[in-house]
């Protein structure tokens, strides 16, 4: 009888290995909760703490005091809380808190809020508007939202040029204090481009400097009009109008009207040549200078050879 070789059982001394990988990853996602969870704005928290303990403990709570919008804030006091919640901005560089006896401006860099070339508000600027709203929620000050870029030009799929992107950053903002608890009544959003420099675009610094969102909160409240135009004529008192006849001769209404009639046939004209230079197609002209001009009416004096 042929006697089998014992088989080797090779111990595996790495088995350690998978324990420690399920722990490490455990871990990693306990300090992701953690992170998370650290990431919450002090006053949101606080005023759910406050409302979950009233609804615990069967006490009768008073409505948040940002629902109440019936008072307007002195730019000093304004000056003093917003020092306070952007601090960290403040000393990193990235917002200056600046203000006088009309109002108080906010000036956050671009590059804390939107990548280059996009609109697109970061996680990081949704958060600053959000502590930003917490504060000015509460009172009806308005609120002018300003879009800023430097001298390079943009063309891309979204943009054409610097002025679209900067008023499109504006509503961006606009729309975060929106959403964040601010009376859409109160913002007004406004792109101003290239054309508003506060440093030189001759170097990345002060491009960078350039490259900004302005928010300037007002001392006094924004009213609006709350009829439509023809309304509030209707509603506004005014004198009957009294007759007057004056002479003239008898054949003046009928040149009248033959200057209404001729007027119209010109207008029509005028809609029959913009129509055709609109249809008509574009060809090259090439002028005294050497250049070429690209126009839908060639035949049009204009000093070509």
């Amino acid at each position: 009888m042929i006697r089998r070789p014992p088989v080797e059982t090779k111990i595996n001394h790495e088995r350690w290995l998978v324990s420690y990988a399920d722990f490490v990853t455990l871990l990693f996602g306990f300090f992701v909760v953690m992170y998370s969870v650290s990431q919450v704005s002090e006053t949101k928290y606080r005023t759910l703490s406050e409302t979950l303990s009233g609804a615990f403990s069967g006490a009768e709570q008073a409505p948040p005091a940002n629902l109440t919008r019936t008072a307007l804030v002195a730019p000093d006091d304004l000056l003093t809380t917003l020092n306070a919640v952007l601090s960290q901005q403040i000393g990193a560089g990235m917002v200056t808190v600046t203000g006088n006896e009309d109002w108080v401006e906010i000036a956050v860099k671009s590059q804390l809020l939107f990548a280059s070339g996009s609109a697109a508000p970061s996680a990081t600027a949704q958060q600053v508007f959000s502590e930003l709203a917490d504060v000015l929620a509460p009172f009806e000050n308005a609120i002018a939202v300003s879009g800023h870029t430097d001298n390079v030009p943009i063309r891309n799929q979204q943009f054409q040029n610097n002025w679209e992107l900067s008023a499109a950053r504006a509503v961006a903002v606009v729309n975060l204090l929106a959403y964040a608890g601010v009376a859409p009544e109160r913002l007004a959003a406004t792109g101003y481009g290239e054309f508003q420099p506060v440093a030189d675009n001759n170097s990345a610094q002060g491009r960078a400097a350039n490259r900004r969102v302005v928010l300037r909160i007002a001392r006094t409240k924004r009213e609006a009009p709350r009829l439509p135009a023809g309304d509030a004529v209707e509603a506004s008192p005014s004198p009957s109008p009294v007759p007057v006849s004056i002479p003239g001769p008898a054949s003046e209404e009928p040149e009248a009207a033959r200057d209404v009639q001729n007027r119209r046939a010109v207008d029509s004209a005028e809609e029959s040549a913009i129509d055709y230079r609109e249809t008509a197609p574009i060809k090259p002209v090439k002028l005294n200078n050497g250049g070429l001009l690209f126009t839908s009416d060639p035949d049009q004096a204009r000093g070509k050879q």
